[in-house]
């Protein structure tokens, strides 16, 4: 397979302008041509590496069905408008617009390109062309919350947050859900970035929560700062991490406890399969461990081995539906019970805008 940077991409070299890159990966014709918008630097980690490990993974199944171009570093707004926009009047039959930020800018495309087809990633608004797919990553991250519970010497975790929306409130909640089933005295810390991707503001954050007193950091945020602020501070202060979206081991080769990882590979497949047999269409998927969207990973193979076996029972419960992470009594961290018996519907965690008991501070208002 061949990767051909486009003129455009020598012009901004050329230039020195850090606009959006696009990479135009070759194939021969006629293939469907599938297009991927990522807000960050597709990199070696992170959200956009990991959509993109997805986007090659799709190509190795499909062969010559496809051809794809990707988009990185492009701004939410009317940066991400713009781009969509081109990438449709080119011709690509299948666009997934892989950022939250992404939605109205896709909808306002989808209107004007009905033809083609759009997939949206995080997104609650659908079109007859526009469908939208998520992964429930609170499933991992209340794992991951287990383990730091099992794990912290101080019962303190800190989490880097991105934008308070409910994708990242559902993340915190069940982080800390699961850290206090392990310890219920257990606390989470939150600082939020309002960026998805600054490493230097991630790195900040981390540090401040350390300095707080957390032992055990993770994130939603897409660089490896976070991770390496954890390995800066492993030997003096006994610091762990567990990374997201991806392993971050090669960044930070000691701190890390357990990777919270995306895989997309399949379901690109299968959408992209639809398109080309004319079966797709615009529903919503929300895919859990069971489906392989999601999952944790890396799991530090020094633990104890009653954590591990512990942490990996767990797994398999929520595989099997025994375990719910959202699962009543559910009290917020203000005290008042939300939910007394059974399990929160999906509609509630898609909208949720509080946080759990154990999370110290108060949801900020979404941008």
């Amino acid at each position: 397979m061949s990767k051909n940077l486009t003129r455009r991409d020598a012009l901004l070299f050329a230039a020195g302008l850090c606009g959006p890159i696009v990479r135009v990966f070759a194939q021969t014709a006629p293939p469907l041509r599938v297009a991927f918008v990522y807000v960050s630097p597709i990199g070696d980690v992170g959200w956009s590496h990991q959509h993109d490990l997805g986007r090659r993974e799709m190509e190795r199944a499909l062969g010559d069905k496809v051809r794809t171009t990707a988009v990185e570093s492009v701004a939410e707004g009317a940066d991400s408008e713009r781009v969509i926009r081109d990438l449709a009047r080119e011709g690509h039959g299948l666009i997934f617009a892989t950022s939250f930020g992404y939605l109205e800018p896709a909808l306002r495309v989808a209107a004007e390109f009905p033809n083609a087809r759009f997939e949206h990633a995080g997104g609650y608004k659908r079109a007859p062309n526009l469908a939208t797919y998520d992964a429930r990553y609170y499933e991992a991250r209340w794992l991951a919350g287990w383990l730091a519970g099992r794990t912290s010497k101080r019962g303190v975790a800190g989490y880097v947050a991105g934008f308070p929306v409910p994708e990242v409130v559902q993340g915190i909640n069940a982080f800390a859900l699961g850290m206090r089933a392990a310890n219920p005295g257990a606390t989470v810390r939150v600082v939020w970035l309002n960026t998805w991707f600054d490493p230097a503001k991630e790195r900040d954050a981390a540090q401040s929560l350390i300095d707080q007193g957390a032992d055990v950091l993770t994130h939603h945020s897409a660089s490896p700062a976070v991770a390496q602020a954890a390995q800066a501070s492993f030997r003096s202060r006994g610091v762990r991490v567990v990374s997201y979206p991806s392993d971050m081991r090669a960044f930070a080769p000691d701190a890390p406890l357990a990777a919270i990882v995306h895989r997309w590979g399949g379901f690109y497949t299968r959408v992209a399969e639809r398109v080309i047999e004319g079966s797709w269409r615009a529903e919503p998927v929300w895919g859990g461990i069971a489906s392989g969207m999601v999952d944790i990973d890396a799991v530090d193979a020094a633990l104890a081995s009653d954590v591990r076996a512990g942490l990996q029972a767990r797994r398999a419960a929520i595989v099997a539906g025994t375990l719910t992470p959202f699962a009543a009594p559910l009290v917020d961290n203000a005290g008042t019970t939300r939910l007394a018996r059974g399990a929160l519907a999906d509609a509630d965690i898609q909208s949720m805008d509080w946080f759990a008991a154990g999370v110290v501070g108060n949801v900020p208002k979404a941008r």
